[in-house]
Formats: structure tokens, sequence, C-alpha cells
């Protein structure tokens, strides 16, 4: 059975139970529970996965003089597509959402303390011990990324001392990755419950005033850009390909991502998607897929941008000026480059750190207006940036020639 069918039969089931379920504290919390262990698992062989891949992919790339061509092709496509999802996202938002769809404001007492902790995070990338950062809980991966590039680079000094290291980190890389692909077969089940829990929460909002409409809005915007716009950028790419095998490729992915709204637990997922169903070769899908999900988190500034402009809206009848949407799109740009230690949350964080930040912090409790439904924009933030990292990665990968094109009949 198709990896992604597995996914979507567990899906179902578990949106089934979720909707049957009986609304009360026990179950909500047995369900959160089983939440924590199930991305647990899903983040389980991340860090090996990722460390010995990109150590490969960086000696790789370096033995043949294209590590730097590959990190700029990676670095300007992140740029571009950042800018581009924020503005059309802003542009849908102002565009589509009416005045009339207020969301009623809530009164707090006092604000939470979210913060980005971009000082501890520069921090934590050269710790005392260079060997501590594979040791991590696997939320905050760049210094891990930061590891496998020196050690790849390492590998290039001297051929005849590396080589035995060399055959080592290379036999780990492909070890962890079946590992991480038995993972991946039995995530069908483990979806059930992410889906179970989502379809819990899904009920509350559905039932609340106020929150239908951007709901609609971000769901219809996510489908229209991952499913329609992004696969037509495909078309520009030399030789043709057909945008629509791409799409149905990474669709195991997406489902994964939707549900758990983690990066982290993705990667692995997608790893296997890019090489099993495209040919995409290591030295490729490591790079792009460490450099997207650490630095193109749009998707999630995207939500959180739209997000912000609602809540301006819902609390001032006021038009917002140009000026005002730039200053909403670059704050959201530059937050999108620094989302790496929020997998699992990067939308609201976002969001949180637009309100406390913007205009001198005068909607500095407007995030919790959207508290109820903050599950639903890191679901549809992940989705989008795990759409993103997909298509950049088989963009890249197919521009540079890392690629071996498979017959559709042999997707997984």
């Amino acid at each position: 059975m198709k990896v992604w069918v597995k996914f979507l039969i567990g899906t179902v089931l578990g949106m089934i139970i979720g909707f049957l379920l009986p609304e009360n504290e026990s179950v909500y919390a047995a369900l959160a529970w089983f939440e924590k262990l199930a991305i647990g698992i899903g983040r389980y062989t991340v860090i090996p996965v990722l460390v010995f891949s990109l150590t490969v992919a960086v000696y790789e790339l370096r033995m043949d003089d294209q590590f730097w061509p590959v990190i700029l092709k990676n670095v300007l496509f992140i740029i571009a597509a950042s800018a581009f999802v924020i503005f059309t996202g802003i542009v849908a938002t102002m565009f589509f959402w009416s005045p009339e769809s207020r969301i009623p404001i809530v009164t707090v007492e006092q604000v939470e303390v979210l913060n980005l902790n971009i000082g501890d995070n520069l921090l934590d990338i050269f710790p005392p011990n260079m060997l501590s950062v594979i040791s991590t809980g696997g939320i905050y991966l760049f210094p891990a990324c930061i590891f496998a590039f020196f050690l790849g680079m390492g590998l290039n000094y001297d051929r005849n001392y590396s080589k035995p290291v060399i055959s080592l980190v290379d036999s780990l890389s492909r070890i962890f990755y079946h590992v991480a692909s038995f993972f991946s077969e039995i995530l069908g089940f483990i979806l059930i419950v992410l889906a179970a829990f989502w379809a819990v929460r899904f009920k509350d909002i559905l039932q609340a005033k106020g929150y239908k409409d951007l709901v609609i809005l971000l769901g219809v915007f996510s489908i229209a850009l991952c499913f329609v716009i992004m696969p037509l950028f495909l078309y520009l790419l030399k030789p043709k390909t057909n945008p629509w095998r791409v799409l149905y490729g990474f669709l195991g992915p997406a489902i994964a991502a939707f549900l758990s709204g983690d990066i982290n637990f993705t990667i692995p997922i997608l790893q296997r998607h890019s090489k099993e169903n495209f040919g995409i070769r290591r030295r490729s899908s490591a790079i792009s897929l460490s450099l997207f999900a650490t630095f193109c988190r749009c998707g999630s500034a995207m939500v959180a941008a739209a997000a912000f402009i609602v809540i301006i809206k819902s609390y001032s009848y006021l038009t917002i000026s140009t000026l005002n949407l730039f200053t909403i799109g670059l704050y959201a740009f530059l937050l999108s480059f620094v989302l790496a230690r929020h997998p699992g949350d990067g939308a609201f964080i976002a969001l949180a750190a637009l309100c406390l930040t913007y205009d001198g912090g005068d909607y500095r409790a407007g995030y919790l207006i959207l508290k109820p439904m903050a599950f639903y924009l890191i679901a549809i933030g992940a989705f989008i940036d795990i759409m993103l990292n997909a298509f950049g990665a088989y963009i890249i990968a197919r521009t540079n020639g890392f690629i071996e094109e498979k017959n559709l009949v042999h997707f997984i």
C-alpha cells in the first residue's frame, strides 16, 4: 500500500473518531498526551538522519566543487519564495477579508510571555561541547546542521586519514535512513491519534463565533497556493516536467505536516519521498531539507501576518495603510528566518511576536483572541512550509542534475 494512502486512511479514521468522541476534559487531556507521544515518535530519527546525511552531502559536494553554488541556489530560492508567499498572503487577506467578520475581542489581565530567544539561539549554535548538539531533544536542529557542516568540511582535509570515517558516516547515514523509513511505514497508525485530536479541537472552533471566516480564508489560500500556484511554477523548468506528478509524489509529507503541525516530525518522511519517488540524490536533498527547515518558514510567517491583519481589523474599523501593510510584511519576512527553534508552533509564535512588537506593542494581547484556533494556524503554516521545502528541493535537484526520474508506479 502506498505511504500516502496509509496516511490518508489514518487521517480519515482519526477524524471520524475525533468527531464522535464526547467533549470533556479527560478526553482532551488523554489526546493531548497521546499527541506528545506521537510527535516524539515522529521526531525520533530526525537528528541522526539529518546529521549523517548532511555530513556526507557536504563532503560529496566539496569533492565536486559544487557546494557553494548549491548553497547559493537554495538561499536565493528561500528569499524569493518567502517574499512571494508573504506578499500574496497579505494581498489575499486584504482582498477577501470582510469587515463584518470581526473576531470577538477578549479581555486579559496578563499577557503570556512568548519570546523568540534569538540571542540564546545564536549562543546554542556553538555550545562549549561540540558533540552536545547531537544529543538535543530534536527541536532546534540548526546547531546539529552546523556540526554536520564542519564535519563534512573536515572530511575533505586528507582522504588518506578520513577515508575510514567517510565510510563509517556513509554507512550510518544509510542505516538511519532505513530506520526512519520503518517509522514512516507505521505513521499511518500514529496519524489516527493526531487526526482525532485535531478533529476534537476543530469542533470547538466551528462552534465558536467569529473564527469560521478566517478558517475558510486560510484553508482556501493554502490549497490554492500549494495545489495550483506552486505546480504552475514548475512549468518554468527546463526540460518540462509534469507538476501534478510532483504534487502526487509529495502527498505523504503534506498530510503529515498538516496533522502534526511539526516540521521536524515531517523531515524524515519528506527525505524518504524525495529519494524514493523522485530519485533526488542525498547530496542535494540533505542540503535543501536542512536549509529550508531552518530558514524557510514563510508559510508560518504568512499565516501570522494574515491573522495579525484580521486582529487589527477586529480591534478597529480603520483602514490599514499601504505603509503599515508593508511594515507587517517586512516583519513577517524577517520572522520567517528565525523560527528554527519552533518547529511545532511557528505560526502562533510569529503571530505573538508581531502583536508584541508591531507599532509599539499596541496589540500586545491581540494574539490571545486567536489562541483557541492556534492549532489550525500552526497546521496551515507547517503545511505550506513543507510543501515549499518539497518543491524547492525538487527544483534545485532538477536544475543541478541531482535527480533520477522514476516511474509513477514505483512511487511509495
